[in-house]
C-alpha cells in the first residue's frame, strides 16, 4: 500500500539467468511539507516497506533488495521526470464583508499571491466558489455566493487570465467552514474558496 510518494522506474529485462536480473527501482522522496511518508514495494511474495527519504528498493528476478540513495543520485537518475511533474494545487480563500461582493481588507492583500501561482502554470486551472454565512434565505445567500465568486472570476480574467481556465460556482450557505445555528452571521463563512491547478 502506498502511504507517501514514490518515485519508480523500470528497466528492460535482460533475461533469464543465474544471478537476479535488475527490473526497476522504487526510492522514497520526501515529503514537501516534512510529514512521514512510506511506501511497501511487493514483488512476488517478497515486501520491502521503504520509510526514510531516498530509501530505495531494487527490483529484480528474485524480489525486491534494499539499497540507499541520496538527494544527488535521484536528481542525476530523476531529474528529468521530477522537473516534468505538476505543482501541486494551491488553495486560496478571500473574505467579504457582511451582505456584499467587496473584499475584506486583508483579503485584498492575498490577490496577489494568487496571481503569482496561477502564473506558475503554464496551463492554470482555477475554480472559484462562493459561500456565505447563515444569515439570511437561501433565496438570497444562493445568488450572493455566486455573485462573490463571479467577483473573483472577472478580476481575474480581468487580469488575464483566460476566461475558459476559470469556474466560478456558488454555495449558499450549504458549506460553512465554521458550523453555525441557521442566521448566525460567522464572517469566516462569507467566503470564496479558490483552488488553482
Amino acid at each position: 500500500m502506498i502511504r507517501g510518494v514514490a518515485l519508480a522506474a523500470t528497466a528492460a529485462l535482460l533475461g533469464a539467468c543465474a544471478t537476479p536480473q535488475p527490473q526497476g527501482s522504487v526510492v522514497l522522496l520526501p515529503d514537501a511539507s516534512g510529514k512521514a511518508t512510506a511506501v511497501t514495494v511487493t514483488q512476488g511474495a517478497r515486501q520491502i516497506v521503504l520509510d526514510q527519504p531516498y530509501a530505495g528498493a531494487q527490483l529484480s528476478s528474485e524480489g525486491p533488495r534494499p539499497f540507499a540513495s541520496n538527494a544527488q543520485e535521484v536528481h542525476d537518475r530523476f531529474g528529468a521526470a521530477l522537473a516534468a511533474r505538476p505543482l501541486p494545487p494551491a488553495r486560496f480563500t478571500l473574505y467579504f464583508v457582511e451582505g456584499r461582493d467587496e473584499f475584506t481588507p486583508e483579503s485584498k492583500k492575498v490577490i496577489d499571491a494568487i496571481f503569482g501561482e496561477i502564473a506558475r502554470r503554464p496551463v492554470p486551472d482555477v475554480q472559484v466558489i462562493g459561500h456565505t454565512d447563515a444569515l439570511g434565505a437561501d433565496a438570497v445567500n444562493d445568488p450572493l455566493s455566486r455573485q462573490r465568486a463571479e467577483v473573483v472570476r472577472n478580476g481575474l480574467v480581468a487580469r488575464g487570465v483566460p476566461a475558459d481556465r476559470v469556474v466560478a460556482s456558488g454555495r449558499g450557505k450549504r458549506e460553512p467552514a465554521v458550523a453555525t445555528a441557521d442566521g448566525v452571521a460567522e464572517p469566516r463563512n462569507r467566503r470564496v474558496e479558490i483552488l488553482v491547478r
